[in-house]
């Protein structure tokens, strides 16, 4: 695949020539039969491909008022505030057509699921809790998302997406009516979202059998227990530096087996480092440490009375021998991988960043303000499709670079 465009929407949606194509506009219009065909009105289906022109076509925050203004000022708003908050048509199909689309588009390499916060300045708009920022040093008003990312080293695009909701949000009946939250939505962890969505079989999510990373804080290394069950599918977490694992001494004889923080394990096996190199998400390539080391992971904790123990490898990398571990991650020793390809397909995580960046967040897609669980979902569906008509207009990646197997069924 070639170099990728520069991710503007408003610049790559005015006509432009690109791939073969005008640009995403272009893209979006060959697709947009395909990826509505589940919407059974036709108004529904030239709306759903108004809204994401908006999307591509609005200057700055991506709001229902200024969609609207792309498509018929003032006397649109209503019209599109219905679409997206009040209409009946379901995002489901939409999202099964989205990835079936960036599938052929991306060819991706991995599934990437993905932890996003999203700051809202005022407490009413769906899902809405404190969350603190490291980052900010404060805590603000937020939503979490999670979203299940289609990934290559070249291009990512996320094809599904959930809303945390917490107690406050589940246990208040007046609360709930207000946001129309359904009453099957309830508390999802990142693992339980993973397992449900892209590790299922059969399931109609795509490319079985990919690598799935978990990208996501304080993840639980538990958790990898309970999602290796029923599955073979490879699986790679990240885990935090304080996370408390022991040293698997069958594999590593002579260790301590004392439970210790992950960052102090690696700094204790330092025969296991290793030099590096990686190609980073703009083409370049950089070079670093890795290291690989044998660890125990427990169901119970702590292994006793009978808890499910799995043979795991703690995976770490850092930019010098100098210089401390800065990632973390947690894989199934079992599935019998080359680490430096566990590593590499941790390195997604860094695609989906930049494209966060550079794509996700200019086509509105962490902009919705409204009140409405339906209204939050049908958005963020469509920025995706905003998302990948974007992404796959890069050059090397659109039409004119790959066929697209129009009307799968």
């Amino acid at each position: 695949m070639g170099q990728r465009a520069s991710g503007r929407p408003g610049t790559a949606g005015s006509g432009g020539t690109e791939s073969g194509t005008d640009g995403p506009a272009g893209l979006l219009r060959q697709l947009s039969p395909y990826l509505f065909m589940s919407l059974l009105r036709s108004d529904q289906r030239l709306k759903a491909e108004q809204y994401v022109q908006g999307l591509l076509a609005a200057e700055g925050r991506k709001t229902l008022r200024n969609i609207a203004a792309q498509l018929g000022g003032e006397s649109a708003q209503q019209s599109v505030h219905h679409f997206i908050s009040g209409s009946s048509w379901g995002w489901g199909p939409v999202r099964q057509s989205l990835v079936r689309y960036a599938e052929q588009l991306v060819k991706p390499q991995a599934w990437v699921v993905r932890a996003t916060l999203i700051p809202k300045s005022g407490a009413h708009a769906v899902g809405v809790v404190r969350h603190f920022l490291p980052q900010l040093g404060r805590a603000v008003n937020a939503q979490q998302a999670l979203g299940a990312w289609l990934v290559s080293e070249q291009a990512g695009v996320p094809v599904d997406w959930s809303l945390v909701l917490s107690g406050p949000w589940l246990d208040d009946p007046a609360r709930r009516a207000r946001a129309n939250i359904p009453a099957e939505a309830g508390a999802v962890t990142v693992g339980e979202y993973a397992r449900d969505l892209v590790m299922r079989t059969p399931g109609p999510w795509g490319p079985p059998g990919l690598p799935v990373v978990l990208d996501a804080p304080g993840l639980d290394p538990r958790e990898l227990v309970r999602m290796r069950e029923g599955t073979d599918v490879p699986l790679v977490m990240r885990i935090c530096r304080e996370t408390v694992l022991s040293v698997n001494g069958a594999a590593l004889p002579g260790c301590s087996l004392q439970e210790l923080p992950a960052w102090r394990i690696v700094e204790s096996v330092k025969r296991l480092w290793r030099r590096a190199e990686w190609q980073d998400p703009r083409g370049g390539r950089t070079t670093g440490m890795m290291a690989a080391v044998p660890v125990r992971v427990s169901a119970g904790g702590s292994g006793a009375g009978g808890a499910p123990v799995l043979q795991a490898l703690l995976l770490a990398e850092w930019a010098a021998p100098d210089r401390r571990p800065v990632r973390f991650w947690l894989t199934e020793a079992a599935a019998g991988l080359p680490p430096a390809y566990l590593l590499r397909l941790t390195r997604l995580t860094d695609t989906v960043a930049r494209d966060v960046t550079e794509v996700s967040e200019r086509v509105g897609m962490l902009d919705f303000a409204g009140r409405s669980f339906q209204g939050w979902h049908r958005h963020i569906t469509l920025a995706s499709v905003a998302h990948l008509a974007v992404a796959a207009s890069a050059p090397g990646q659109g039409p004119a670079a790959r066929p697209l197997l129009l009307g799968v069924a």
